[in-house]
């Protein structure tokens, strides 16, 4: 089982999340466990602020320190050696499908999820071990990331998604994307089903997903194949393609040019 703390001043924003498919179902064989902690409760005063305006002025308002601060250090009893806290950030290291089967390896995560213009910087000094930014843009707030790292972490746990080969086979799980799905019907608006699926001969299956997913992850993502783990012959084969599309892409320009004598020499240089 892992568990996950949530820090947030939205509680309310997990609630149909924790209920319904994977997720749902995971908390409920108690695969997983998720608690959520109010900031304001620890906030002090008759009107519990939790937020102010930033020194040296600025748009928009800044987390306070005290709350969160205290959040934190009320679990610090029950947290153990190397669980990390973790603040939701677009400042923060990319999340990646490693680091998702990173904390799945761990019994428990604190996740701190900031508002507003971001969090108190004593607050990073203070509690925080690590920030977390799920994409280069900016949310409303850390709810959503905090859902997308429990998602992406939970299924990778054994149990989760019943079964154990189906995240073994996803998308960035073996550093490539995903090789297409089909299901019934065979035909569907004149497209057919690829015969190799209905041939049941598994290795010749196995062969045509491994092909289809490189060419899935060179047309559509090809900087995760400078780590993927390629066999040589499979090098080889992405080294070609690669080759093919900048012949195609350098013949294209040709004729561009030839149709526009105005324009010579690089791509994007115009002569006048």
């Amino acid at each position: 089982m892992i568990r996950f703390d949530v820090l947030t001043l939205f509680p309310e924003m997990f609630e149909s999340f924790l209920k319904t498919s994977i997720i749902g179902r995971a908390v409920s064989s108690g695969l997983l466990e998720i608690r959520l902690h109010n900031i304001r409760d620890y906030a002090s005063g008759r009107h519990k602020v939790t937020d102010d305006v930033p020194y040296g002025g600025g748009s928009g308002m800044v987390m306070k320190p005290e709350p969160l601060v205290r959040a934190v250090q009320a679990l610090e009893p029950c947290r153990e050696a190397g669980e990390p806290v973790i603040l939701l950030s677009p400042q923060g290291t990319p999340f990646r499908h490693e680091r998702a089967q990173y904390f799945a390896t761990l019994r428990r995560l604190i996740l701190v999820c900031g508002r507003y213009e971001g969090v108190d910087e004593r607050v990073k000094e203070l509690a925080i071990d690590e920030e977390v930014s799920i994409g280069d843009y900016v949310l409303t707030g850390g709810e959503l990331a905090a859902m997308v790292v429990i998602d992406a972490t939970a299924r990778l746990v054994p149990g989760v998604l019943g079964d154990g080969y189906s995240s073994v086979e996803e998308s960035f799980a073996q550093g490539l994307l995903e090789y297409p799905q089909y299901t019934r019907p065979r035909e569907f608006m004149g497209r057919r089903v690829p015969a190799v699926l209905l041939s049941g001969d598994h290795k010749k299956i196995a062969q045509w997903r491994r092909r289809k997913a490189l060419e899935c992850t060179l047309a559509k993502r090809p900087d995760l194949l400078e780590r993927a783990a390629l066999s040589e012959e499979e090098r080889a084969l992405v080294d070609t393609s690669r080759r093919a599309s900048r012949t195609l892409g350098d013949q294209a320009d040709q004729h561009e040019e030839s149709k526009h004598p105005g324009c010579e020499g690089s791509r994007g240089r115009i002569e006048t």
